[in-house]
């Protein structure tokens, strides 16, 4: 039988590499839009004061949340944030920060995919996108367990 060399990586090794991989990262073309993108929103008065608005309405809707459907104003105020994302939505700064944050956010999942897949195919890799969810199956984060997605722990 031979013998196969395995190299051990030292742990000081391993996080020079995170490291390195952090700061590709932080100068990344995504993370640069993303930078860029935030401060025109936060310099935009208007979409300022629209999140504001926002804010002051999600809370509202926290409040109503807990009696559900029983409080009297749960329709409107639940109508009233649908209405308000669709103006926010509407906001060029806001729809660009969006974007750029998504773009940011689909990097950090297919680099955190690869070095999960890197070790086993069934590290779960968590993810914004509930597309990625839906997926579901061995190799994609599986449950490993034989349940919904089909695959086995055997």
């Amino acid at each position: 039988m031979a013998s196969k060399s395995i190299k051990v990586l030292d742990w000081n090794d391993v996080l020079e590499r995170a490291y390195h991989i952090g700061e590709q990262l932080t100068h990344s073309q995504e993370m640069r839009r993303y930078k860029e993108t935030r401060q025109e929103m936060e310099a935009d008065g208007g979409a300022a004061a629209l999140i504001e608005s926002f804010k002051r309405l999600k809370e509202a809707h926290e409040e109503v949340e807990r009696f559900g459907t029983y409080h009297p104003d749960y329709h409107t105020v639940t109508r009233g944030v649908r209405e308000k994302k669709r103006e926010l939505d509407k906001v060029s700064s806001i729809a660009a920060f969006k974007q750029a944050e998504n773009d940011l956010d689909e990097l950090l999942y297919r680099v955190s995919r690869v070095i999960a897949d890197s070790v086993s195919e069934q590290i779960k890799v968590p993810s914004n996108n509930p597309l990625y969810e839906l997926g579901g199956g061995c190799g994609s984060g599986g449950c490993g367990t034989g349940g919904g997605c089909g695959c086995s722990s055997r």
